[in-house]
């Protein structure tokens, strides 16, 4: 989908290499937009976990930036290879450990839980540590720029440069009141979207992590284009950078909608083993149950003409302005079928793909381009707010809305 919306910005992206272990699906996609763009579209294969082929394909391409939507397991390679070929790099999500009992990997996540006080398996300082290295190679590193993270963050950004003196609290809601018709599935990566609903719940308060078990806190919220929904805490990484780049506020939660037929089907799951990462013994091979039961479950691609309602993602801020309480919130509301019409995917893909290419396309024309590593809420967000408009995700402000309790 992102590769789709850079096709709709071939002013800036004039030549594009789409690469993947498997070139058919390149291929494929480039047959179906290839005449809809004016950009030279090439394909290659590559192993994104491998540095080395990284680094030769960006050598034989030579971009100006390297847009990374693979899973965020590969973060760290790619990040080598635009280091070893001095080119920019762009990711819609932090890195995770697809081994999580890897011993360094292991040692370095339990010194980190018990300094920090989270669990999640994934955080930002894997890739924080690249900061000057990529400071030093003269190129950028842009972090998260999907839409939670990356527009949520955006917003944040929007909001304490036009409304706020001081942010005192942040609520990041997603909410998805699309029904695609089956019993169970998962509107992206199952691996990546089970471990992180079913592990545990956190958020940051007066600077410190607060943890809670999976989905113990859960609120109700009228959504509007959606209506009233159900909506769980969940850890998200931008509660880690936002608490380190919005100065003064006090509290930062996350919540996301979920039915009682997911949850349900969640936990029997989790009950019975299925949503483990440990490998098992299988008729004599290894197996890693999540895995299995990834291939099982629906491939989220094809949801698309299947889904029927709309997403509606954004942030409720509350603190101060001129010595005076305020509140707004900045959200956006998205329609599935829309999504699918104009793209062929279902908005879960759409409102992650188009921040995608705002953020690799204010990049690589200089807008949002310094050397180092950063996180979508330490650029100016007026630049990204305007194309957010243009590319098909409008958002709107509403001052004094319900507070979430």
């Amino acid at each position: 989908m992102a590769i789709q919306k850079c096709c709709q910005a071939d002013d800036v992206f004039t030549d594009i290499c789409i690469a993947s272990r498997t070139e058919k699906k390149c291929k494929d996609l480039v047959e179906r937009i290839k005449d809809r763009t004016r950009a030279n579209l090439t394909t290659a294969t590559v192993d994104a976990n491998d540095v080395d082929a990284l680094v030769a394909l960006i050598k034989s391409f030579k971009p100006v930036s390297v847009l990374n939507v693979a899973l965020p397991y590969q973060d760290l390679t790619i990040m080598e290879a635009c280091l070893k070929t001095k080119v920019n790099y762009i990711d819609t999500a932090n890195y995770e450990s697809e081994d999580t009992q890897e011993p360094v990997w292991r040692a370095r996540y339990e010194q980190r839980v018990k300094e920090k006080g989270f669990t999640a398996y994934f955080d930002y300082s894997y890739q924080w540590d690249y900061f000057d290295r990529f400071k030093e190679a003269g190129i950028c590193a842009l972090l998260g720029t999907g839409f939670d993270p990356g527009v949520s963050q955006v917003f944040c950004a929007y909001a304490q440069k036009h409304y706020f003196d001081t942010i005192e609290t942040i609520d990041i809601l997603d909410c998805n009141g699309g029904d695609h018709g089956y019993a169970f599935a998962t509107n992206f990566n199952p691996e990546i979207n089970l471990r992180e609903v079913s592990a545990n719940g956190s958020y940051i308060e007066d600077g410190k992590w607060i943890e809670t078990k999976p989905l113990e806190i859960k609120r109700q919220y009228d959504f509007d284009g959606v209506g009233v929904k159900d909506m769980y805490l969940l850890h998200h990484e931008e509660l880690e950078s936002l608490a380190k780049n919005i100065p003064g506020v006090k509290r930062i939660r996350f919540f996301m909608t979920f039915g009682q037929s997911y949850i349900q089907h969640m936990n029997c799951l989790q009950d019975v083993g299925m949503l483990s990462t440990e490998p098992v013994m299988f008729e004599g091979r290894e197996i890693v149950p999540i895995q299995f039961l990834k291939a099982l479950l629906p491939d989220p691609a094809t949801l698309g003409a299947r889904t029927k309602g709309k997403t509606n993602i954004g942030c409720i801020f509350h603190g101060k302005k001129d010595g005076k309480d305020r509140s707004i919130y900045i959200y956006n509301v998205c329609d599935h079928q829309e999504c699918y019409r104009e793209v062929g995917s279902q908005a879960i893909s759409y409102t992650t793909g188009v921040p995608a290419m705002i953020g690799a396309m204010l990049v690589t024309t200089g807008v949002w381009n310094r050397p180092g590593v950063w996180n979508c809420e330490e650029f100016d967000p007026d630049p990204y707010m305007e194309a957010l408009t243009k590319f098909g995700l409008p958002w709107k402000v509403v001052e004094d809305p319900v507070p979430v309790d």
